[in-house]
């Protein structure tokens, strides 16, 4: 046998072993790349060059060693592998002996990655401070054909492996590894979670590589049962059911791990530690290691006001209070109640209720009902009931359809008949079909510390205007009293971890309402803790607005911090006539510390608007007590 029929023999076995045990290795281990190390001799490394001002014997007196010099990088191959070469920008120099070395590393494999599989560094030698490397690069192998072997087509539809599409293509290591992470992703998603992949039949003529994928499913298994450990009352069988692990369904490693995203969307329980999975007689059992968190919550909070315009029988001050009271996880069964009552003014008041109710009926949906009030002095009163439909998906967030009913009728008053124009204010119904959408990636949802909040929500409908017995009906001369409107809403929170303790918020918020035509109690209202810090509860009438927040925190406990925070909002009415514009800047301080009684929370805030200046004598002070049990 001559020396290059040889020299191919040896190449050939050592792609072999590259693509078989590369695969096996990509199987069992799930690594990115079958090609694990560049083909460096077994001696890669050389001697390293010698080091400048060495003594001479022990008894030598020791010299100042100078600073090392930059070492050199030459490599050398064949003519023809030149313009191959010049596709890789490999440095010349190298701050050391290990940079060096490094970098020929890093060229072997990125050659390699690009089917340069035979790529290798024959020899390396110093010579001085220069590292001289006879490299070999080789041929690009391609696929002359890979073939489907045993893969059903449910697997091909899942992975989208196509034959044709590795026709004459370049061998990519990093491709092939990603297809066969695919394809076992789908097997173990499918009650096959010991399946093994491997690449059969291989066959080398040139550099065309013929072969064909065989995957060996393994045993089938399927979910024993959901075992819960800690200390919770939550109820197995809503955890089983909201979670989609069923006794008896095949086993599906994508449910396993979608059950961590999946808990901390719950505010009441907290995992304490990774799903574990204990694999017995073709059966899988999940245990979950959870306790319970006070997460129902009472709030009670009042605020101090300055009355702008007092009148004989008003004080200067007056007071606003805001009282919620949650209760989660009712009967361990993930039920939720929730109420919340507003006193804005001296007359006006704010009423929220609502209750939701998971895995209705078994299934993964959950349904949830609300009720909104909203009464505004002697002026009007609106009633909001809502009905909605919601699906929480592991990975995509939760998606919402909603319908609902928003109605407003007017107060009678004494000047409703003598008016010459129609009121500021109208009676009105609109019923809208709508989608809403959350995402959340917070690492609490209580206090979080890092991750991202998404919400969003649309909705379209008829809007009708009513006749008011006690306005002069030629008022609604010219007015159009069916229109459809539009309603959209988002909100975007990100919260930053600096330092140990620290923690920066940065969100923004906004809400649009079109129509042909709008009344003030058509528009949203904002203003106050809630939305806009340093300015009285629901002070702004807005069709269109947008809040931005920037609010750093620092933690001095688990559950309590000092916060500084800006709010700077663009708001305009939109309304005939009128498009109010403004744009409401909010600066203040806060802090909040648990005690015995609950969370203690204190805000001091001053704000800015075409009709108020920053003053100490218009500041704004809330604080109150959170309890949650």
């Amino acid at each position: 046998m001559s020396l290059q029929m040889y020299t191919s023999f040896v190449r050939f076995l050592r792609l072999a072993s590259l693509l078989l045990l590369g695969v096996a290795e990509g199987a069992w281990a799930q690594t990115t790349s079958p090609v694990t190390a560049p083909n460096l001799p077994a001696t890669q490394a050389p001697p390293l060059p010698p080091r400048p001002n060495q003594p001479d014997s022990v008894g030598q007196a020791k010299r100042r060693v100078a600073p090392a010099r930059p070492k050199h990088l030459r490599i050398e191959t064949e003519a023809a592998d030149q313009i191959v070469l010049r596709r890789y920008r490999v440095r010349a120099t190298a701050a050391d002996t290990l940079e060096a070395m490094r970098s020929v590393r890093e060229l072997l494999l990125a050659m390699q990655a690009d089917a340069y599989l035979t790529a290798s560094a024959d020899t390396m030698q110093w010579r001085g401070d220069t590292l001289a490397v006879r490299l070999y690069v080789g041929e690009q192998f391609r696929w002359a054909r890979l073939q489907r072997g045993n893969l059903t087509e449910d697997v091909l539809t899942h992975t989208g492996f196509r034959e044709r599409l590795y026709l004459g293509q370049p061998l990519v290591p990093t491709e092939l590894a990603r297809l066969q992470q695919r394809v076992l992703e789908n097997a173990e998603n499918e009650g096959f979670p010991f399946a093994q992949i491997r690449l059969d039949s291989v066959q080398l003529e040139g550099s065309d590589i013929t072969a064909r994928l065989t995957l060996d499913r393994g045993p089938v298994v399927e979910f024993d049962s959901l075992q819960i450990i800690g200390n919770t009352k939550t109820r197995k069988r809503f955890l089983s059911k909201y979670l989609q692990i069923l006794p008896g369904q095949p086993y599906s490693q994508q449910r396993v791990d979608a059950a961590v995203r999946l808990l901390r969307q719950l505010p009441y329980v907290q995992l304490k530690a990774e799903p574990e999975v204990r694999f017995a007689r073709g059966r899988a059992r999940v245990y979950l290691l959870l306790d319970d968190r006070n997460a129902n919550q009472f709030d009670a909070i009042v605020g101090v006001l300055p009355n702008p315009n007092p009148t004989a029988e008003q004080r200067r001050v007056q007071l606003t209070g805001d009282v919620t009271l949650n209760l989660r996880n009712l009967g361990g069964g993930g039920k939720q109640l929730g109420l919340q009552w507003r006193k804005i003014g001296t007359a006006s008041q704010l009423l929220d209720v609502g209750y939701q109710h998971p895995s209705f009926f078994g299934s993964p949906l959950d349904v949830a009902a609300s009720f909104n009030l909203f009464k505004q002095d002697s002026t009007f009163l609106t009633l909001r009931p809502r009905l909605q439909i919601g699906y929480p998906a592991a990975k995509a967030g939760r998606f919402s359809v909603f319908v609902e009913q928003r109605s407003s009728r007017l107060y009678p008053r004494r000047n409703l008949p003598t008016l010459q124009a129609l009121p500021e204010n109208i009676d009105s119904r609109y019923t809208a079909y709508g989608v809403d959408f959350s995402r959340s990636t917070l690492d609490d949802l209580l206090f979080p510390r890092q991750g991202l909040l998404l919400t969003g929500q649309a909705a379209v409908g008829n809007k009708i205007i009513s006749r008011n017995a006690y306005v002069n009906p030629e008022l609604y001369e010219g007015l159009p009293l069916r229109t459809t409107q539009v309603s959209l809403s988002g909100r975007a929170e990100y919260y930053l971890r600096i330092g140990q303790q620290g923690v920066l918020l940065g969100r923004v918020r906004g809400e649009a309402l079109l129509n042909r035509r709008l009344f003030l109690n058509d528009l949203f209202r904002l203003g106050g803790l809630a939305t806009l810090r340093g300015f009285s509860e629901l002070q702004f009438y807005a069709a269109q607005y947008g809040i931005g927040t920037v609010e750093l925190r620092q933690f001095t406990g688990p559950d309590a911090y000092v916060f500084l925070f800006a709010d700077q909002a663009y708001l305009r009415r939109a309304l005939p006539g009128d498009l109010g514009e403004d744009a409401p800047t909010g600066l203040g301080a806060g802090l909040s510390f648990r005690t015995g009684a609950g969370l203690f929370q204190f805000v001091y805030s001053v704000g800015r608007s075409n009709s108020q200046r920053f003053s100490l004598g218009a500041s704004k002070i809330h604080f109150g007590i959170t309890s949650r049990f």
